[in-house]
This record gives structure tokens, sequence and C-alpha cells, in this order.
């Protein structure tokens, strides 16, 4: 019996022990939880508060300028942001998926242009 345990106990150390030593490979692989709530910034400054500027996406200007406008849009920031969290990347990275997110909502192909068949461009 003292045999059984010990080979159990032994076998949960090792197998604790492996997956704290490999869980950058397994952790990413879970679902995020849903049920966290984070509140979204209701301006430029807490936009830039957020992580939700850059180099290229520079959000101070707008402030600088006296912006009265509310901020990014909502529903842009949460997929942005969740984005971000889900697949582990910067602010242009989860905008530039966004974006190609939204193209592909809307039949338009990665590089901009509309993948409708009867579309016809003279440039």
């Amino acid at each position: 019996m003292a045999y059984m345990i010990y080979s159990i106990s032994f076998f949960a150390l090792v197998l604790a022990t492996a997956l704290f030593i490999f869980r950058a490979r397994w952790l990413p692989l879970l679902p995020a939880p849903q049920y966290l709530y984070s509140r979204l910034p209701s301006s430029f400054a807490g936009d830039i508060e957020s992580g939700l500027t850059s180099g290229s996406f520079d959000l101070s200007s707008n402030i600088m300028s006296g912006d009265s406008r509310q901020g990014l849009d909502d529903a842009g920031k949460k997929e942005v942001q969740r984005i971000m969290k889900t697949r582990r990347v910067g602010f242009d990275e989860a905008r530039r998926i966004y974006t190609e997110q939204r193209f592909a909502k809307n039949d338009i192909g990665p590089d901009g242009r509309p993948r409708d068949p009867k579309f016809v461009s003279f440039s």
C-alpha cells in the first residue's frame, strides 16, 4: 500500500514539474477567460494609457490639439485588446490583424482590392 502511495505521489511530482517547466508551450493554448471585465477607456488619454498607441499610430497629437472626441471606436478597441491578449502581439500587429479580418468580412483582399469578380478598375 505504501508503495502505491509513493509511486502516485512521485508521478504527480514529476508531472507537475514537467508542466511547470514547459508552461510556455501549453499555456497559450488555454482559452482566455471571458468573464474578466476590463473597462474600456473613453478618451484619447485613456487609449494611450491602455497601450492603444504606437509610433505609427500616435494619439498624442490628438491630445495636444485638444480633440474633444471620445477616443477610438469601442467595438474596435475591445477586439484589438482581445487580439493582443489571445495572440500575445503588440498594438500594431493586432491592429493589422483586426483590419484584415474586417476586410475579409467585407470580401476585400488583404491588399485592399475587392474580391468581386465583376469589379473593374481603370487606373
